[in-house]
């Protein structure tokens, strides 16, 4: 089978597996080392913000031990990190 191809199967499994979690892990993935894949980062924020976002977050910190709200916070600036903030609601 070819790497894509894999790729897109191991994706759809991880999601139907659990949703949040898979969201959460391609949050972490857009952001971590240097510079931030933004293209998936507003794309995951923005469809989820009013779906599962509460239940990504919880993920996000269960997996990583850092809020998805912190981490937004030391990975972008400006207006751009306002509004991925409020998409991403108050840090718990």
């Amino acid at each position: 089978m070819s790497g894509n191809l894999e790729d897109v199967f191991l994706a759809i499994v991880s999601c139907i597996r659990s949703r949040p979690t898979f969201f959460a892990e391609r949050l972490y993935k857009s952001m971590k080392g240097m510079g931030t894949n933004d293209d998936t980062l507003i794309r995951i924020m923005v469809s989820r913000a009013e779906i599962d976002m509460e239940d990504i977050k919880k993920q996000f910190f269960k997996k990583y031990g850092k809020t998805l709200y912190s981490f937004i916070k030391s990975d972008v600036s400006g207006d751009y990190r306002n509004i991925l903030l409020e998409l991403c609601g108050a840090e718990k």
